[in-house]
C-alpha cells in the first residue's frame, strides 16, 4: 500500500505536530494576503478569446479547430515573450486527440477541455478546479497530474473504462472562471466564485443544447465546490440543471449554503474529505460576507458523506484510490457502488 494511503495511525506526539503545521497552513490559506507590486504597465501580449459558434452537435468540430488554432497562435506568442511555463502547457494541448470547447490566454488564463464524446454520452462529469488554478497548472501541477483539471479528467475518465470498457462518460475538465490564489483575500469570500457560476450556468446551457438526454454530475473540488454552491443556489430551477444528477463536493472550505437542502432541485449532494486535508482545520464560518460557511462532511450539513480516504488535499483523484472509485462511481451515477464515509 503506497505511503500516503496507509492505515497505522501516528504517534500522539507526530499526530499533533502534523495537526499545527495543517493549522498552519490553513491560517496562512485563509489570513494571508500577500503583498505584491502593482502591475507593470504593460498590456497583456496575448489575444482575446476567438469567436465561435453557439454550442451544438453540429457545431463541436468547428470549435474544436477554431480554439486549437488560437492555442497555437498563443503557444507562437510564448516563445515570442520567453513565457516557459507556458510554452510547456500549451505544448501539452496541442498534443493528437485533445478537444478544448474554450480558450483564454489572457492573465492567468481559462480553459475548458473535453475528453471523451460530448454529444454520445450517457453521463458527463464535470469537473471544477479550485484555487491557484491556471493555464500553466491545467495538466501539472507538484508531481500529480490527477490534481490538475486535465489530469483529472483523464483519471476518472480512465478509471471508468476500467470498470467497463463502453462506460458512455464524457469528462469536462472546466477552468472556465479566474480561480482565486490559495494566498490572497479572494478566498475569503465567494465573489469569485459568484462570478465563476454564472459562467458555470452558461456552460450548463451549451451541455444542454449539445446532449439534452445525458445526465450531468458536477465534481467540485476546494474552492471549485463554492462555485458548484453558487450555481445550484442560483440557477437550480432552470433546465439545464435539472440535468444535474449529482454534485461531489471534496476538500470543500464550504459553499455559502447552510445546509444541502439549499441547493434546491432533485440532485444528490456528495461530500468527502480525505483524512490528511488541510482543510479540515479551516474556520467554516460565514459572517458579514466573510468566510464560506458550514462545513459540507458535518452531519448538520446533510450530504452523502462518501470514503475519501487517507490522502490529502491534491489526493483525491489518484490512481487506485478509494476517493477516485467513489468520484467515478458518482460520474456515472453508481450511487449504490459508492463507499460511505
Amino acid at each position: 500500500m503506497p505511503p500516503h494511503l496507509t492505515t497505522t495511525s501516528p504517534r500522539p506526539g507526530r499526530r499533533h505536530a502534523r495537526r499545527i503545521r495543517r493549522a498552519t497552513a490553513a491560517a496562512a490559506s485563509i489570513g494571508v494576503v500577500l503583498l505584491t507590486t502593482a502591475g507593470t504597465g504593460h498590456a497583456d501580449p496575448y489575444a482575446p478569446p476567438v469567436a465561435v459558434p453557439k454550442m451544438a452537435p453540429s457545431t463541436l468540430d468547428v470549435t474544436y479547430a477554431a480554439e486549437r488554432g488560437s492555442i497555437e497562435k498563443a503557444l507562437k506568442t510564448a516563445q515570442k515573450v520567453g513565457d516557459a511555463p507556458r510554452q510547456k502547457a500549451l505544448g501539452g494541448f496541442l498534443q493528437p486527440g485533445r478537444h478544448f470547447l474554450y480558450f483564454d490566454p489572457r492573465g492567468r488564463g481559462q480553459a475548458i477541455e473535453v475528453v471523451g464524446d460530448l454529444t454520445r454520452a450517457q453521463r458527463i462529469a464535470v469537473l471544477v478546479p479550485g484555487a491557484d488554478t491556471t493555464l500553466a497548472s491545467f495538466d501539472k501541477r507538484g508531481g500529480k497530474p490527477w490534481s490538475t483539471p486535465g489530469g483529472g479528467a483523464r483519471a476518472v475518465y480512465a478509471q471508468a473504462r476500467a470498470q467497463s470498457p463502453k462506460p458512455g462518460l464524457a469528462v469536462v475538465a472546466w477552468l472556465g472562471y479566474a480561480a482565486p490564489k490559495t494566498l490572497s483575500g479572494d478566498v475569503l469570500t465567494s465573489d469569485r466564485a459568484a462570478q465563476g457560476a454564472v459562467q458555470l450556468r452558461k456552460f450548463m446551457k451549451g451541455v444542454h443544447q449539445v446532449n439534452p438526454g445525458a445526465s450531468v454530475s458536477l465534481l467540485c473540488h476546494s474552492y471549485g465546490s463554492v462555485v458548484c454552491g453558487r450555481a445550484a443556489l442560483d440557477g437550480s430551477n432552470s433546465a439545464a440543471w435539472k440535468q444535474v444528477t449529482d454534485i461531489a463536493l471534496y476538500g470543500s472550505p464550504g459553499t455559502t449554503a447552510w445546509s444541502a437542502s439549499r441547493f434546491g432541485g432533485t440532485a444528490r449532494i456528495w461530500a468527502g474529505r480525505g483524512a490528511t486535508d488541510w482543510m479540515e482545520d479551516v474556520p467554516h464560518v460565514r459572517i458579514f460576507g466573510l468566510g464560506l460557511g458550514p462545513d459540507p462532511v458535518s452531519r448538520g450539513f446533510g450530504a452523502r458523506v462518501f470514503d475519501a480516504g487517507h490522502g490529502g488535499h491534491s489526493d483525491y483523484l489518484a490512481p487506485g484510490s478509494a476517493p477516485l472509485r467513489n468520484l467515478t462511481g458518482i460520474a456515472l451515477g453508481h450511487a449504490s457502488e459508492v463507499t460511505r464515509g
